[in-house]
């Protein structure tokens, strides 16, 4: 029994261009090709497309995936690998989540309290937050990956686990901003973008085209858009419409 592409992507919730991009670059071939010129796939292409889907969930890039898969013989082997990386996932996003619960109880208790904040831990702000998680999905974006591999190769573990702490401090502002009612094109707003582009063109020149695409990948990229809402839940949009009025009214 063999299925139409149309099936396929409304079973597994991608769309026909995503399944006909991933033929066209090899990475899920079709099991043939109909007289109309359509696509048919069976059940050796939906168990490949599963881990497709699954690895690009754990945030691998496309040719990460595609090395990944033609390295695999055993198809019960590679799904117990992936189901290792998923079980890990999950206990990194509950850490994650209760990281952020946690800071959201001392900030409403602060709060009431009229005081500042007290932070006993301050690692604790960071239990489950990968420090390399940014740097991993930079890889849309080659020319700032590079740059940013080279920054990284430099540094040492104090310091990478400082400039992680940094990022995680200015995303929580933004998000307190966003709480507060300002816009995303509002000068406290923009401010912290503004801060957030300088730290980028430090590595490299970034055009406004190309901070705007960054600015989408915050929704569009898996697992940028989860790192967001983890902090606030609609974040990521909050973060992207902010890049694209700084790029509109500071960088034209």
């Amino acid at each position: 029994m063999d299925w139409p592409i149309a099936e396929v992507a409304r079973m597994a919730g991608v769309t026909a261009r995503t399944l006909r991009h991933y033929d066209e670059t090899g990475l899920l071939v079709p099991s043939r090709i109909g007289a109309n010129g359509h696509r048919y796939y069976e059940e050796e292409q939906l168990l490949r497309l599963q881990q497709i889907l699954v690895l690009r969930a754990l945030g691998l890039g496309l040719p990460e995936i595609g090395r990944v898969l033609s390295e695999q013989v055993d198809e019960v082997v590679a799904l117990q690998r992936h189901h290792r990386r998923l079980l890990a996932e999950r206990d990194r996003l509950d850490a994650l989540a209760g990281t952020v619960s946690r800071t959201i109880a001392e900030l409403e208790q602060s709060r009431k309290d009229g005081k500042p904040m007290t932070i006993n831990r301050p690692e604790n702000l960071f239990e489950g937050v990968r420090p390399s998680h940014y740097e991993e999905n930079m890889r849309d974006f080659p020319g700032i990956a590079e740059a940013v591999g080279r920054r990284a190769a430099t540094m040492s573990q104090a310091n990478a686990d400082a400039a992680h702490r940094a990022r995680t401090a200015q995303m929580i502002r933004l998000a307190e901003l966003m709480a507060g009612g300002h816009p995303a094109d509002s000068e406290p707003v923009q401010d912290e973008i503004d801060v957030q582009y300088r730290a980028l063109v430090q590595l490299r020149a970034v055009s406004a085209a190309e901070y705007r695409a960054i600015g989408n990948a915050c929704v569009d990229n898996e697992t940028w858009h989860t790192a967001y809402e983890a902090v606030a839940p609609g974040l990521s949009t909050f973060q992207r419409d902010a890049i694209h009025a700084y790029t509109t009214n500071r960088l034209t």
